[in-house]
């Protein structure tokens, strides 16, 4: 009987991963955007300088996100 309720589960482990796997990212992008707009509210001027530094964290952390979706369905075996 346990056997088969490991079998049962294991698919929704997976899922709760990917889930608790997106928590991260969405974190890091409120995060890199907030600091932004406390830096612009801070230093106006500035506000032209650093906006190409937001946009390159943006899309490190959605890069590193996607990576781990990815990784997380070669290792089990999806693709």
């Amino acid at each position: 009987m346990l056997p088969d309720v490991f079998a049962a589960v294991e698919g929704s482990t997976a899922a709760i991963g990917y889930g608790l796997a997106a928590i991260g990212p969405g974190i890091g992008v409120g995060l890199v955007f907030s600091a932004y707009i406390q830096s612009t509210a801070r230093q106006p001027e500035s506000s032209r300088l650093t906006l190409p530094y937001v946009w390159i964290g943006f899309a490190v952390i959605e890069a590193l996100a996607l990576l781990g979706i990815a990784f997380g369905f070669i290792w089990q075996g999806n693709l």
